[in-house]
């Protein structure tokens, strides 16, 4: 099935009139056996998609909450193999809800574009995000994700310009992630009335839905963002309540599933007699 989960989730979406809710998490954090446990109950408390992030060492992108969560991930010997055993587990109980991974590229260099497209494909993975790949340097991994129908999924981002645009969105499908601050996440806050011309230009160029994340903490911005994009994608705010529950010897899980379920709902209610995007 792989991408078509992704394009079937939006079309039902688009039907609704309403924007998806996308959940980042981080494969293994805070292990292997609580991960798998939250990612079985993102769905029900809202999630639409899943960004499952696999743990590297050296996450550029990222500000010190994801940071932190890949650190607990790698301490606890979570790998790549490990994050596509979550997907076949999740997979067990859900077949629906879209699933893309989301990391860097040294990972899948050791694995090898075509074996990893194919294993990944066989796990229930519908999309890749890679933050640190190029669009000149992707071919190859484009290609083997197109033969194993798995999206290629870009970034854009406020800098991006529309010559630069129409590079980035050659190849993507799925959807594209625009990146609504400058910076690494979970610093800056995202603003509305900054992302929507943006995420129209994307959405013209591309002709896939807009994804923003990055800045995206609490749900009244995520209500805001809802309002101007196909997709919210919230991933510190989240991580950040694993790293609080374990401070304070509290339920992982619980506490995760109650935040993505707050801002679930706030996307959810978003559009409320409003016109569809």
């Amino acid at each position: 099935m792989s991408k078509a989960r992704i394009d079937a989730r939006f079309a039902d979406l688009k039907r609704e009139g309403r924007a998806a809710f996308v959940s980042y998490v981080m494969a293994g954090d805070p292990d292997a056996a609580t991960a798998l446990a939250i990612l079985k109950g993102l769905p029900g408390a809202g999630a639409d998609l899943i960004e499952l992030g696999f743990p590297f060492s050296d996450p550029m992108a990222e500000g010190p909450p994801i940071q932190r969560s890949a650190l607990r991930a790698l301490d606890k010997g979570m790998t790549l193999a490990g994050t596509l055993d979550l997907v076949r587990a999740f997979r067990i109980g859900d077949q629906t809800t879209p699933i893309v991974l989301m990391g860097y590229t040294n990972p899948l260099v050791t694995w090898g574009y075509d074996a990893f497209a194919q294993d990944a494909a066989e796990a229930g993975v519908d999309g890749l995000i890679v933050v640190d790949l190029p669009p000149e340097e992707a071919g190859p991994l484009a290609d083997a994700l197109d033969a194993a129908g798995v999206a290629l999924i870009r970034l854009a981002t406020p800098t991006t310009d529309d010559a630069r645009l129409k590079v980035v969105v050659r190849r993507t499908s799925g959807f594209v992630y625009y990146v609504s601050v400058a910076g690494v996440t979970g610093v800056k806050e995202a603003d509305a009335a900054t992302v929507a011309p943006h995420v129209e230009r994307v959405r013209k160029a591309s002709g896939l839905p807009v994804a923003v994340g990055f800045g995206i903490k609490t749900p009244e911005r995520a209500s805001a963002i809802a309002r101007v994009a196909d997709a919210v994608v919230v991933g510190s705010a989240l991580v950040d309540e694993v790293a609080e529950a374990l401070q304070m010897n509290e339920d992982v899980t619980a506490r995760v599933l109650s935040k993505a379920s707050s801002l679930s709902k706030a996307v959810r209610s978003a559009r409320v007699g409003q016109t569809t995007v």
